[in-house]
């Protein structure tokens, strides 16, 4: 999906929102658990009922790998279960030596189709770029982390000026456009979005962080919204768990809906 096709589903939902499927296997209601693939079966009941809501799926991986292979087939299953309008993210924070980078690319663009991949900046160009080489598809790099660790490294202040985090930025445009690059910037670091647009005004921001983490969706508009939206802000376990009973999609769609809502009124105001 490239960038005008994103902003064409964002206009069309009125909505900004992606939906983190980090599906623990052991908080499934009940009644699942007797289906053949009780997390694709979540899953799929997920995404029915808020697909009209949002324009993006996030799976985060560590969710899957922690059941082996059956975890995998999971995966799998629930990719086939999004519909092709929606942007699809592959919370995977990789990034590795080139040849082994260009392995996870094959591996999220190809065989699990994913339109974008989460990366780590650590290792610099050379672990970035084989991901970057897949036309159509994104990466969507580790700036501003909303977890509390984030302050240990990335507001460190640099001898040669500025905060670590900048440098990511400022030095990762290098690489990549703001139609293949995207950014991680955490909804709990609101305050620092006025400043990260000076820096990269045109790319989109992958914005965790809002919901259960506490995050205000009012200020990451205010500050991080650009002309055509640039945020797929993100919510995982305040859509996925709105309720534990056999109710769970239908009080997921109305978290989704509430937000969607909320989210109309902001791309109106600020888009």
């Amino acid at each position: 999906m490239n960038r005008a096709q994103l902003f064409e589903q964002i206009t069309r939902r009125k909505s900004f929102l992606c939906v983190g499927l980090d599906t623990d296997s052991a908080k499934l209601p009940a009644h699942l658990l007797t289906h053949p693939d009780p997390v694709a079966e979540f899953n799929r009941q997920i995404i029915e009922a808020t697909a009209e809501y949002c324009v993006a799926y996030k799976p985060n991986l560590a969710f899957y790998e922690a059941d082996g292979i059956k975890g995998m087939q999971s995966l799998e299953a629930t990719m086939q279960h999004i519909p092709a309008t929606h942007f699809t993210i592959a919370d995977a924070k990789r990034g590795d030596i080139g040849n082994t980078s260009a392995m996870y690319a094959r591996s999220f663009f190809g065989h699990y189709g994913f339109d974008s991949v989460t990366v780590a900046p650590y290792m610099g160009s050379d672990s970035v770029k084989p991901f970057l080489g897949h036309q159509g598809k994104w990466v969507i790099l580790l700036a501003l982390t909303s977890n509390e660790g984030a302050a240990d490294f990335q507001f460190e202040t640099l001898q040669s000026g500025g905060q670590l985090y900048e440098k990511v930025l400022r030095t990762s445009q290098q690489w990549g456009t703001a139609d293949n690059l995207m950014y991680v910037v955490g909804a709990t670091k609101a305050d620092k979005l006025a400043h990260i647009r000076t820096i990269v005004p045109e790319h989109f921001l992958l914005v965790p962080g809002v919901g259960a983490q506490g995050g205000s969706l009012a200020e990451v508009a205010q500050y991080g919204m650009n002309k055509q939206c640039g945020l797929l802000v993100n919510a995982s376990r305040s859509i996925l768990y709105a309720s534990t009973g056999e109710d769970f999609a239908e009080k997921a769609r109305g978290e989704a809906r509430k937000m969607q809502q909320e989210m109309e009124i902001l791309l109106d105001k600020y888009c």
